[in-house]
């Protein structure tokens, strides 16, 4: 069932991503929020967090640095960001909202257990604030089409944050790689599954002859159930994904119960 879990007329928003405090995506993200309030605060990563998952630290001191205002950068992971903001930046006055994104690059399918951006909407969820993240999806990193997410952006927040959705979800929204007159519309969808994902390793040797590896995800091209975000954005619609904090295969235990009774 759906819950009214925000309230718009109230909104204190809090920012946070993966890419960086200082990434292109961010600043979408604080022009939208503004649309909706004038209380944003900006809480994110030092450097780019890009693919740490929903990981906290706990080895390492985490460090705050106010870059002015309501923007601050921490030297830690999307999570360590929702974390500081609700227990220490803003604990006097916690925020009803958290926007994650706007990431560059999509978050689909199993993207959604590597990224940053979706940890920072879980990990808001699991403290009881209501979370979005948005993601713009691109063919060449060098012309991503930022264009598509300011114009639907703002409006398609709106109407989310109007509805609300159910405690223990928050909403996966990515953007096609398309310019924006070429968008056919929203479709609320699954999260998919790629056909065939492969971790590739590259080798290479640096100035002192020693190796060094890079790690990268390698995705071969299938046909998409039509319901699921992949194919939704593979035709050119913008998908919007509830995601539950809630991993248990709940059909599957019957079934367990009476192989182990």
């Amino acid at each position: 069932m759906t819950a009214a879990l925000v309230d718009p007329a109230n909104l204190r928003i809090l920012i946070v991503n993966d890419d960086g405090v200082h990434a292109p995506g961010i600043e979408r993200m604080e022009a939208f929020a503004h649309e909706l309030s004038d209380d944003v605060w900006i809480v994110a990563p030092e450097y780019d967090q890009s693919g740490t998952g929903h990981s906290l630290t706990l080895v390492d001191p985490i460090r705050i640095r106010q870059l002015g205002g309501k923007r601050f950068a921490v030297r830690g992971t999307p999570t360590d960001c929702v974390v500081m903001a609700r227990n220490q930046i803003m604990r006097d006055a916690l925020p009803t909202l958290v926007l994650s994104g706007v990431n560059r690059g999509l978050n689909a399918a199993e993207d959604v257990t590597y990224s940053g951006t979706i940890a920072g909407a879980m990990e808001a969820t699991l403290l009881g604030i209501p979370a979005i993240c948005l993601s713009q999806a691109f063919r060449n990193r060098n012309d991503v089409k930022w264009q598509t997410a300011e114009r639907y952006g703002p409006d398609l927040l709106a109407r989310l944050i109007a509805h609300g959705w159910p405690v223990g979800t928050f909403l996966n929204v990515n953007f096609p790689p398309v310019d924006p007159d070429e968008v056919k519309g929203v479709k609320i969808t699954c999260q998919g599954q790629r056909g065939q994902s492969s971790l590739q390793i590259t080798d290479r040797i640096d100035a002192r002859g020693f190796p060094y590896y890079w790690l990268h995800l390698d995705h071969e091209k299938a046909a998409y159930p039509e319901d699921t975000d992949l194919a939704a954005l593979d035709a050119g619609y913008i998908s919007v994904t509830p995601l539950q904090l809630d991993l248990t295969n709940h059909a599957a235990i019957d079934s367990l119960h009476a192989a182990l009774a």
